[in-house]
Parts: C-alpha cells; sequence; structure tokens
C-alpha cells in the first residue's frame, strides 16, 4: 500500500512537471505554475487518503495521461484520446468495467448522483456542443476533474467551479460496481 501511494506520489510529480518547464518570460506565469503544482500535489495526497485502493489505482492512471493530445475518436494513450475514450480507457485499464464508448451513453448506463454526492471517481457530464452529456470527465476531488478536452489540447485537470464548467454542468454520474459473486450476495 505504502509502495503504491509513492508511486501515485511521483506519477504526479511526473504529470505536472510540464507546469515548471515551460520558460519564464514572465514571473508571473512562474508563480502561477508553481501554484498550480502545489494544488495538484495537495489533491494527491487528498485522493491518496480519501479513496478506497482501486480508485485511488484509477485516479493514478487517469494522471499519468496527464498531457497526452486530444484526438477525436481515440482511445489510447499513443493515438490520444477524446474525453469518452479517456474515460472509458481508465475505467478498462485500471477496475476492468467496460463503459460504452460515447459519452451520453455513459450516462445512460451509470447511476445519477446530485452534485453535493460527488466522490473521487464519479463521472461529470457537461454540455459543450449544444446536447446534454456531450463531454465527460472523472472527479477527483476538492471540484476538480480530469479530461480530454478538446481538439490542440491535452488531458488535463480542470475545476468545476470555473465559469466556463458551471455553466455547462449536465449531471454526475456514478458507476456501478461490476457484479462479482462476493457483491451479489450483499
Amino acid at each position: 500500500m505504502k509502495l503504491k501511494s509513492i508511486a501515485l506520489a511521483a506519477c504526479l510529480l511526473i504529470a505536472t512537471s510540464s507546469l515548471l518547464a515551460a520558460p519564464e518570460d514572465d514571473p508571473a506565469a512562474g508563480v502561477k505554475r508553481a501554484s498550480e503544482l502545489a494544488s495538484l500535489m495537495q489533491l494527491g495526497e487528498q485522493m491518496k487518503t480519501s479513496v478506497g485502493e482501486k480508485t485511488n489505482q484509477m485516479l493514478g492512471k487517469a494522471m499519468m495521461l496527464l498531457g497526452v493530445p486530444y484526438k477525436r475518436g481515440g482511445s489510447t494513450s499513443e493515438t490520444g484520446f477524446d474525453c469518452s475514450g479517456f474515460v472509458r480507457h481508465i475505467y478498462e485499464t485500471s477496475i476492468g468495467r467496460l463503459l460504452p464508448r460515447r459519452a451520453e451513453e455513459q450516462a445512460t448506463v451509470t447511476d445519477k448522483i446530485d452534485r453535493s454526492e460527488l466522490n473521487p471517481g464519479d463521472l461529470v457530464f457537461f454540455n459543450t456542443m449544444r446536447r446534454t452529456f456531450s463531454h465527460v470527465g472523472i472527479y477527483l476531488g476538492d471540484g476538480k476533474f480530469i479530461h480530454a478536452p478538446s481538439v490542440g489540447k491535452a488531458v488535463r485537470v480542470d475545476d468545476l467551479r470555473t465559469a466556463y464548467w458551471t455553466k455547462r454542468f449536465t449531471g454526475a454520474r456514478r458507476v456501478q460496481e461490476t457484479q462479482t459473486p462476493e457483491t451479489a450476495n450483499r
């Protein structure tokens, strides 16, 4: 368990190193990047202590993909991701749960929850293309989510509380636990 926590912290450090890698044209930009790095490190610490082992592993895998370019229809780290391809990839490779390919289909097969009930690993949906559930991301905690935003951008962490995402938020969903013999008897 301790090794996995160390691995998650290392992944967060590697993934966020790009925040400090850009040349310093503007001293304020350096301060902003340092602040963003500190915020992501703090979020990583919160994730480690507030979620279960499977969710911790899933979010760690998601954070390792920070910076992977957006690609419409993409579903691998080699080719790039679109939003639903990213979510599908993370759930499939980390916990073995295969979700549908499209964001609106992912919303259909998951359980609706109130925004106040969000836990790390839950899905957050947005209307970014004049239709409900046209964009999806994975909630990390502390108002933050990870997603593949759009053409010309890369997998990144954003804040649900910013005006852009607040205006477009269309719902939160929880992925049902896959049924195993152990869970079927509960």
